[in-house]
Formats: C-alpha cells, sequence, structure tokens
C-alpha cells in the first residue's frame, strides 16, 4: 500500500523536507518524493561536462542527501522506494513495508499535521 501526499502552497520544499523527516523514524516505510525522483534521474545522466552525484541507489549517496548522522547505514538500504512507482499527481509518498492498520495510517497522518502545521502548508493524504 502507498500514502500519497499532495502538497498545497509554499514553502514546498520545505515541506517535503519535513516529510523525509518523518519516514527516517518510520522502518515499515520507504518513499519517493519529487526533489528524490530528480536527482535519481540526475545522478543516472552520463556527462563529461560536470560532476555526477552518487547515485541515491547506493549508500553514499543516501548519506549525502539526507545529510551525514541523520540516517542510520542500515536505514540507508530502505528508505528510498525501490519499486519504480510514479509519484503521478502527487508531490511524496510513503510505501508500506506492511499492510498498514488503520492506527498506523493514523498515527502517520499525525505526524505530517505536526510536522507541517509549523510550516503553514496544506496536504491531502490518498492511501491505496
Amino acid at each position: 500500500m502507498i500514502s500519497y501526499v499532495r502538497i498545497y502552497g509554499p514553502p514546498m520544499l520545505k515541506a517535503l523536507r519535513a516529510l523525509e523527516r518523518i519516514a527516517v523514524g518510520m522502518p515499515e516505510v520507504c518513499i519517493m518524493d519529487t526533489p528524490i525522483a530528480a536527482h535519481m534521474e540526475f545522478s543516472e545522466m552520463d556527462s563529461r561536462d560536470r560532476l555526477i552525484e552518487p547515485s541515491l541507489a547506493s549508500q553514499e549517496g543516501v548519506m549525502k542527501y539526507f545529510g551525514e548522522g541523520v540516517i542510520s547505514g542500515k536505514r540507508c538500504d530502505t528508505i528510498i522506494s525501490k519499486s519504480g512507482k510514479s509519484l503521478g499527481g502527487y508531490d511524496f509518498y510513503f510505501e508500506w513495508f506492511i499492510k498498514p492498520t488503520m492506527s498506523q495510517v493514523e498515527d502517520l497522518i499525525e505526524r505530517i499535521d505536526g510536522a507541517l502545521e509549523p510550516l503553514g502548508v496544506q496536504y491531502t493524504i490518498t492511501t491505496k
């Protein structure tokens, strides 16, 4: 199952980073968002004219993206979705490794509310 999030209004990047921080502490999910998707496309490009960033498929790339000390090496291997699911019209998704209970989905919503409220960002969440 995937919980898709659509964010309304600025500050969009701060909101996405807040959602990423939520996911670091939730080992039952992996994630995808617009900055990660763009980073993955960029790091896969082959160019002689610029330095290619480490791929987010590597522990080094994930550690660099999230910041040293923010994420454990073990979590680096599981935080980024490898399913290939598209974001579609959404900005972010939490992909569950297990079928979540209603309580787990409600906990996720509370975490999102708490992280986004100080930013003044509105959002919708759809779990399918």
